[in-house]
């Protein structure tokens, strides 16, 4: 984890890439009492396509409205 004073965050913050370049923790303090930490960005996760999905579901052998007409029967 580095340490930064505040003052040396805002120098740096005008080159914002090579500060914070490393896939690192930063800590910033002030009088030697942490005020900020700076974390890097995780990763996005890949979101996979609706077909992809959708192929991997099981598909339903009964027809919805057989299923629907059963559940009414059952409940009378």
């Amino acid at each position: 984890m580095k340490k930064l004073t505040i003052r040396e965050a805002r120098e740096g913050l005008s080159h914002p890439e090579t500060m914070f370049a490393d896939d690192e923790e930063i800590l910033v303090v002030r009088r030697g009492e942490p005020v900020a930490r700076i974390l890097p960005v995780e990763p996005r996760r890949k979101v996979r396509a609706l077909r992809d999905f959708l192929a991997g579901q099981p598909m339903q052998s009964v027809p919805s409205e057989v299923v629907l007409a059963e559940d009414r029967v059952d409940r009378c």
